[in-house]
C-alpha cells in the first residue's frame, strides 16, 4: 500500500522536547506529508510492473501485539486502512528535516473483525518478504523515473 496519509495513535510524537533549529522548525507542516508526486510516480510504476498498489492512511500504534477485533472496526471508523508500529514517527521526523516521503507499507495480514482468524509470526513474515520484492520493483522504478 502507498501510504497517502497517516494518523498518529501511538500517542507519542518525536518531536517532543528541545528544538533543533538547524533541522526543522518547531510545529512543521503536516498538511502534504506524502508527497502526492512520489505517490503518482509509484502508482505509475506499479501500474507498468503489473503489481498490485492499494492507496490509503496508515494508523501507527506503539504495539507490540496485533490488534483486537475491537480495536479494528475502531481503527476503521476513524479512518484508518492499514495498522502498524513503526513509519509514522519517521515520517513526522522527515517532514521535520524538510524530506520528500514517499511510504509504502508491506500489509503482511489481514484482520478482519468480524471473522477472526489467527495472524501466526511466520505467516506475516513471509507475507512481508513477498511484499517487500514487489516494492523494490516499485522503488527501483520510481527512481528511474526521477
Amino acid at each position: 500500500m502507498v501510504i497517502s496519509d497517516h494518523i498518529n495513535f501511538t500517542g507519542q510524537n518525536p518531536l517532543v522536547g528541545p528544538n533543533l533549529d538547524a533541522l526543522g522548525p518547531r510545529f512543521p507542516d503536516m498538511t502534504e506529508v506524502y508527497s502526492r508526486k512520489l505517490i503518482a510516480l509509484a502508482e505509475q510504476v506499479a501500474l507498468e510492473e503489473k503489481i498490485p498498489l492499494h492507496k490509503g492512511v496508515y494508523i501507527g500504534v506503539a504495539g507490540p501485539s496485533m490488534e483486537t477485533p475491537a480495536e479494528t472496526r475502531f481503527l476503521r471508523s476513524i479512518g484508518g486502512d492499514a495498522v502498524g508500529m513503526s513509519s509514522v514517527p519517521e515520517a513526522i521526523v522527515a517532514v521535520h528535516c524538510g524530506l520528500r516521503i514517499l511510504g509504502l507499507s508491506a500489509i503482511s495480514n489481514l484482520n478482519l473483525p468480524d471473522c477472526p482468524k489467527p495472524a501466526p509470526l511466520e505467516d506475516v513474515l513471509a507475507n512481508a518478504k513477498i511484499a517487500g520484492q514487489k516494492m523494490i520493483h516499485i522503488v527501483e522504478g520510481l527512481l528511474g523515473k526521477l
